[in-house]
């Protein structure tokens, strides 16, 4: 057993300022969606160039807010990765319409886009692709081939706040964009999601979306004219969400320099499939650092590798299962096969620590610890 303090795989930074604040919230009696609300939307908007920005419950709220606002619904078609969240595929099912799954890249696991422009039929309404650590999607091609098909672009930018694509955010172009604030996230609202829209119109019709529908009459009375959700984030999430997203650059410098620690010291024989190598000022946020385990030439199985760090006191995680074999997604149609990259990450993956409150000593640990592990148990 490792004498260390436990590692976890992911968690935030909370400041005692920022646990005051929440304290003054809870003191001032306005506990649902009030001030500060308005202030982390304001924040978030002019982090994203001035677009405007929705705070909700979760990013899961923010991606069905999404389909509903494009009137995506039974009968449509949405084409997604297969290696992703289950939020992509819950939700695109939830609204009635069917999730038309491609596969990804084995180093970066961002979505084919050649893949998604052959999986075009007349039935399509959108592209949702999931932006990966290290690695953003083609952006200029992702939205030429939105246009060319006349589709909207839902990103979901839930791993990957405070990217940057050619000199500008993730969320300051583009069409429709989600962000997550859950606790493994860059930044956290403890619970959170927010969603990035093109104008007023779009943004008055998510405030009603995320509040049951509800529109005001001239006279202040009130209507409904849709069916809308209950996804209004309180202010003391929010009051958390003004505090972590000023101190995002400082968070995404501490990810960086974990991230380049891991590169300088991760060796393993036989050696690990890794994520992205960073280049320069390249743009990049890392959240997760996610490897592929060479099982094929080990003599313990994906649990066992992780329940032998798990002793070391290193926590791990899954970054992702594959969507088309879950029970739902084989509900649609999928089997194994369909997608052979998708299915070797979901075998082989294992999402080892990378949050702000690491050191570098963590991450030679880390790094140590799968060398270790995997030169114990080779074939």
């Amino acid at each position: 057993m490792s004498a260390l303090p436990y590692l976890k795989f992911a968690g935030p930074v909370l400041d005692a300022a920022t646990i005051d604040g929440v304290a003054e919230v809870l003191r001032s009696g306005q506990l649902t969606s009030g001030p500060w609300v308005k202030r982390f939307e304001a924040a978030l908007s002019e982090f994203c160039g001035g677009r405007p920005a929705r705070v909700l419950t979760s990013a899961t709220a923010a991606v069905e807010v999404a389909l509903q606002l494009c009137g995506i619904g039974p009968g449509d078609e949405v084409i997604t990765s297969a290696q992703s969240f289950f939020t992509v595929l819950n939700m695109i099912a939830k609204v009635g319409a069917k999730p038309v799954f491609v596969d990804c890249d084995l180093v970066t696991r961002n979505i084919d886009l050649a893949a998604v422009e052959a999986a075009i039929t007349p039935r399509t309404r959108a592209i949702m692709p999931t932006h990966w650590p290290g690695s953003l999607v083609d952006m200029d091609a992702l939205h030429a081939l939105a246009r060319r098909h006349r589709l909207r672009v839902i990103e979901d930018a839930a791993l990957v706040q405070g990217s940057r694509w050619n000199g500008r955010n993730v969320g300051a172009f583009g069409d429709l964009v989600t962000f997550s604030f859950h606790p493994n996230k860059n930044i956290t609202s403890i619970e959170g999601g927010a969603l990035v829209v093109n104008d007023a119109d779009e943004a008055a019709r998510v405030d009603a979306l995320r509040f049951h529908g509800i529109t005001y009459l001239p006279d202040r009375t009130r209507d409904v004219a849709f069916p809308g959700g209950k996804f209004n984030l309180p202010d003391v999430n929010a009051r958390i969400g003004v505090a972590q997203l000023a101190r995002l650059p400082e968070f995404l410098a501490q990810r960086r320099m974990l991230v380049d620690r891991y590169w300088a010291r991760f060796a393993s024989s036989p050696p690990c499939v890794l994520p992205p190598r960073p280049a320069g000022d390249d743009g990049q946020s890392w959240n997760m650092w996610s490897v592929l385990l060479p099982l094929s030439r080990m003599t313990l199985s994906r649990q066992a590798f992780r329940e032998a760090m798990d002793a070391r006191g290193i926590g791990t995680g899954v970054s992702y299962e594959a969507l088309h074999l879950c029970t739902l997604g084989r509900s649609f149609g999928y089997q194994e096969g369909d997608f052979p990259v998708t299915e070797r990450i979901a075998r082989e993956t294992v999402t080892l620590p990378l949050h702000p409150a690491m050191t570098d000593a963590d991450a030679d640990h880390v790094a140590e610890s799968v060398r270790d592990v995997i030169r114990a148990h080779r074939r």
